[in-house]
């Protein structure tokens, strides 16, 4: 018979297989008061209403699942008797909801089994934002010394995609700060990425994605004219400082890049488009809207 995983299962992987019931580790139910929190904890933030949700629903129904803790206590504070390993969120609920007491069964973990079994769970929960889940994955790496090949293998998931969430680091704070908010999708963010030697230029193509509802197939192709667009001879030349703003704020007006030409003859205002639906978007915000 194949040996399971010991993880990417969820609770079953926590509890050993091929052996009776009667042999697994037992559940006991211990004080709220005695279990420290898990200090390799992935999430860094969690949402108050679904908090409240899970405590009515324990409330209604009681806590199905245990959770999973460890006697091996790390930096603990006093008259802590148990850490945390897995189920921060159903611990927090059950506090929420008045509970004292609660279902564990418990389980000896290294620091670094700590960090891959809650990682798994909020995983499988879907709990984590990318950033969360890549910063990690970054910890496995740079923590334990894991390869990415080794850290897809714990978590179950393949190389490429513990690869893409890792490439997630390298996006500037205002591309990471609306990714972490839900206003963009990862694959928007990889998308993004195609633009890191120029900042700028990323900054005008985040505004387009979230002014114009870009799907991520759009948001790659706008990148890729972006690289590919040849550069134009007037690129170079010297712009004065008042006119740089206004293009600027033309730019962040219409969330796209704009190039403004002056002379004493009057001017030149480019938009630029790089897709049907951004010309519609376009059309929407320059015609319709001024013919209401």
């Amino acid at each position: 018979m194949t040996k399971k995983r010991a993880l990417g299962k969820g609770l079953e992987a926590l509890i050993p297989t091929g052996v009776p019931q009667s042999a697994r580790a037992s559940v006991q139910h211990v004080s709220v008061n005695v279990i420290a929190p898990n200090p390799h904890q992935p999430r860094q933030h969690s949402d108050p209403e679904a908090l409240n949700e899970l405590a009515a629903s324990i409330v209604e129904h009681g806590l199905i699942q245990p959770l999973i803790v460890t006697t091996s206590l790390q930096n603990a504070p006093s008259g802590m008797q148990y850490q945390l390993i897995a189920g921060e969120r159903r611990l927090e609920a059950s506090k929420l909801a008045g509970f004292e007491t609660v279902p564990v069964i418990v389980k000896e973990a290294t620091p670094q089994q700590m960090l891959e079994l809650a990682l798994v769970e909020n995983i499988q929960r879907a709990d984590l934002n990318p950033l969360e889940e890549a910063a990690a994955y970054q910890q496995l790496a740079d923590g334990f010394g894991l390869t990415q090949q080794q850290i897809a293998d714990r978590v179950g998931k393949n190389r490429v995609s513990v690869a893409n969430a890792l490439r997630l680091l390298r996006l500037p704070n205002f591309v990471k700060s609306v990714l972490a908010s839900g206003q963009i999708s990862e694959g928007h963010a990889r998308a993004l990425l195609g633009l890191e030697d120029d900042q700028e230029m990323m900054e005008r193509a985040l505004k387009a994605v979230i002014k114009q509802g870009l799907s991520v197939r759009q948001a790659e192709e706008m990148v890729r004219r972006l690289r590919t667009a040849p550069a134009s001879p007037k690129a170079t030349r010297t712009v004065a400082p008042e006119t740089r703003a206004l293009e600027s704020e033309f730019g962040q007006a219409l969330g796209t890049k704009v190039n403004l030409t002056r002379s004493k003859k009057g001017g030149r205002l480019t938009i630029h488009f790089y897709s049907e639906e951004e010309l519609h978007g376009l059309y929407e915000l320059l015609v319709r809207r001024s013919s209401r």
